[in-house]
């Protein structure tokens, strides 16, 4: 364990509320982990951020005082239940939260079998319907089937969108009256110090042309190739240039798919960027494509720089954000002219950065922060 507490000091504080993850290190969660710490920190509450090795989140160099790290000894999602119940035993802790539905059967089973009388709220970030469509139908019959034992138990259940939430309530059988939508806490001021970087990329520089950005894991549900698709349609009418940050495996066949529409010399793909704000507040229009989100982080962090979004209408959470901002922001999964259509119309004539912000008011981290509290903690 480290903190920056002394242990009586933590016993002191009147709750107890333990925080297990297990992420990537660079994914949407992380990002909605990294923004509500500070923000829980002013709780009066003591916090254990429950870690597995080989697992993020990616810690901050620097915890509030009322959050300690409680290392788990597991290495997989898989046996985090037998390494969970010492804890609850142990510790007591008054509620829990979990994201992830290994993490979330395994909170609600441990509860049950230690009787610890902590409050368990769990979340969900991803549409079940559109996680449903690409799988086989026993494996998403086998997931269903948990989620409807497990899910209704639970104190509380998160969801980013309301998307997300009706999934919850119609095929997990969540109680409406312990559902609780809550928007991704991604804007606050250290978002804004970071957009006010300058990227060291030759594209970005004054006088170029106008950049469209993407970003996000380099795989198949964030359907980057309908992206490029559309952006060499673009071209044959505006001279601008794609920049997709992230990694992944589909790397090789994007830069294939690059080269045989012409468009490989106004492509770049540099890889992960600890700050793609900088990059989104310097850009032209910022462009989702995937085919699936739970509450798309990257359009509000978007918007949030002053940037202009057109997103695939994909379930459950752009449309829900975008929606303001009429059809001219939105194009149907996997239409690359559609979604070519609505980058031109964003390029030639974007709406302001004080028509953007507006959009994002329930994004603020400190609002999101007290929304989450109350759900784990309860009213």
């Amino acid at each position: 364990m480290s903190s920056g507490c002394t242990p009586e000091g933590l016993l002191a504080m009147p709750e107890r509320v333990a925080l297990l993850f297990a992420t990537s290190g660079h994914s949407g969660v992380d990002r909605v982990i990294h923004n509500l710490l500070p923000e829980f920190a002013h709780s009066g509450a003591a916090f254990d951020l429950l870690v597995i090795g080989g697992h993020g989140p990616s810690i901050p160099e620097a915890l509030p005082c009322s959050i300690r790290i409680v290392r788990l000894p597991v290495r997989t999602k898989k046996l985090v239940f037998p390494a969970l119940i010492p804890y609850l035993l142990r510790h007591r802790p008054t509620a829990l939260l979990t994201a992830n539905h290994q993490l979330n059967r395994a909170a609600l089973l441990a509860r049950r079998l230690t009787g610890i009388p902590a409050r368990v709220a769990i979340r969900m970030g991803m549409s079940l319907t559109a996680m449903g469509a690409e799988m086989r139908p026993a494996q998403r019959e086998r997931l269903f089937r948990s989620m409807r034992h497990w899910y209704p138990t639970a104190d509380a259940v998160i969801a980013p969108s309301q998307g997300v939430g009706e999934d919850l309530v119609q095929i997990a059988t969540v109680r409406r009256e312990r559902l609780h939508v809550i928007r991704n806490p991604l804007v606050n001021a250290q978002l804004h110090r970071m957009a006010a970087d300058t990227p060291d990329h030759p594209w970005f520089a004054a006088g170029q042309p106008p950049i469209i950005l993407g970003a996000g894991s380099l795989e198949p549900r964030k359907d980057f190739a309908t992206l490029i698709r559309a952006f060499a349609c673009v071209r044959e009418e505006i001279d601008c240039k794609l920049v997709i940050l992230g990694e992944g495996g589909e790397r090789g066949r994007l830069s294939s798919l690059a080269v045989e529409l012409g468009v490989a010399d106004a492509l770049d793909m540099p890889g992960f960027a600890a700050n793609p704000y900088q990059y989104m507040r310097r850009a032209a229009v910022f462009a989702l494509s995937s085919r699936r989100e739970g509450a798309s982080a990257v359009i509000v962090e978007a918007l949030a720089c002053g940037t202009p979004v057109v997103s695939t209408d994909c379930p459950s959470g752009p449309a829900e954000v975008l929606q303001p901002m009429g059809a001219r922001a939105l194009a149907a999964v996997g239409d690359h002219e559609a979604l070519a259509r609505q980058l031109l119309n964003m390029l030639k004539d974007p709406l302001s950065p004080q028509t953007l912000s507006g959009l994002i008011t329930e994004h603020e981290a400190s609002a999101s922060a007290r929304a989450y509290l109350n759900a784990i903690i309860g009213p």
